[in-house]
């Protein structure tokens, strides 16, 4: 769709940008290149013949003119994901799309079960959206995604939790670390480490939090980082050790860190496809979630 107003996509693109406040972090939430949502964002400001953003130290803010698009953009979406959704419950499962709303953990595994399910179902379109749990949550207020990916999703009556794969946590150092090569290593001395931690409210900080309460023990945080990615190079520099889902090593490579044994470290929890159960679901995600059902 697109016309003298700009298109789907550079709308979408837009909105990405305000919720992030930052080209990068869009970019990466839509699994774009930077350039490729700036030029995007330029083409729409041209289109539209005003300006939308501009530019304050780094980060990009939005003007007055640029937030009433943006406002008006959601809305568009939401009418564009909503006519799709029933257009795709009259065709049928060969064809039509899903939204997926992920976690950032999430974005390790997820691929991999939307691959298989492709080999199924190849004319199936998905479309990610990551973003940190706050912003996964604001989504589902928004009704925005067929399915939310979570390891501890929102406490809500009007949502249905579908439980899938477990998600266990494992301790990480860089290599040459003295911990590494160990056979184990004493929760004390785990604990008296400088210790990087992802952001507060996210899933993975929520299971340590409740693991760390449930012993009556503290760790020694160092540094808050909201990547997973930014947290291994951050270990592989030698400024503190970590604790992470075992899908970051497995799915996301392990290069420059190794994992520990540490005694009485069992930290885990369980996936889960959360949805509006007042949402139709189209037979294209039905299928899905019983294929997600399936790998649980």
């Amino acid at each position: 769709m697109s016309g003298s107003w700009g298109t789907l996509r550079q709308f979408q693109i837009l909105v990405a940008v305000y919720d992030e406040g930052s080209v990068t972090r869009a970019a990466e939430k839509l699994f774009l290149s930077q350039p490729s949502v700036t030029m995007q964002l330029n083409k729409l400001q041209d289109t539209l013949g005003i300006v939308l953003t501009y530019p304050q130290g780094r980060q990009i803010k939005f003007t007055e003119a640029g937030k009433m698009v943006v406002e008006h953009a959601r809305r568009l979406l939401t009418d564009y994901y909503d006519l799709g959704r029933r257009v795709t419950l009259l065709k049928g499962i060969e064809q039509g799309g899903l939204s997926l709303g992920l976690v950032t953990t999430a974005k390790y595994f997820i691929p991999y079960m939307v691959g298989e399910f492709l080999q199924q179902y190849p004319s199936i379109e998905f479309q990610f959206n990551l973003g940190n749990r706050q912003q996964i949550i604001e989504r589902i207020g928004e009704d925005i995604d067929d399915f939310y990916v979570f390891s501890h999703p929102p406490k809500d009556k009007e949502l249905a939790t579908v439980p899938m794969l477990k998600n266990r946590l494992v301790a990480i150092a860089p290599i040459g670390h003295r911990f590494v090569g160990r056979d184990s290593v004493s929760l004390a001395e785990f604990c008296q480490e400088p210790m990087l931690m992802r952001e507060a409210g996210s899933g993975t900080r929520l299971s340590i939090e409740q693991f760390c309460q449930s012993r009556g023990i503290e760790l020694n945080v160092r540094m808050t980082i909201e990547s997973n990615e930014a947290i291994k190079h951050t270990v592989m520099s030698g400024l503190g050790l970590s604790i992470v889902s075992e899908h970051v090593l497995s799915h996301g490579g392990s290069q420059g860190v190794a994992q520990i044994n540490v005694e009485g470290l069992d930290i885990s929890s369980r996936w889960y496809m959360v949805y509006r159960q007042s949402r139709p679901l189209s037979a294209v995600a039905q299928a899905f979630l019983q294929s997600a059902q399936a790998v649980s």
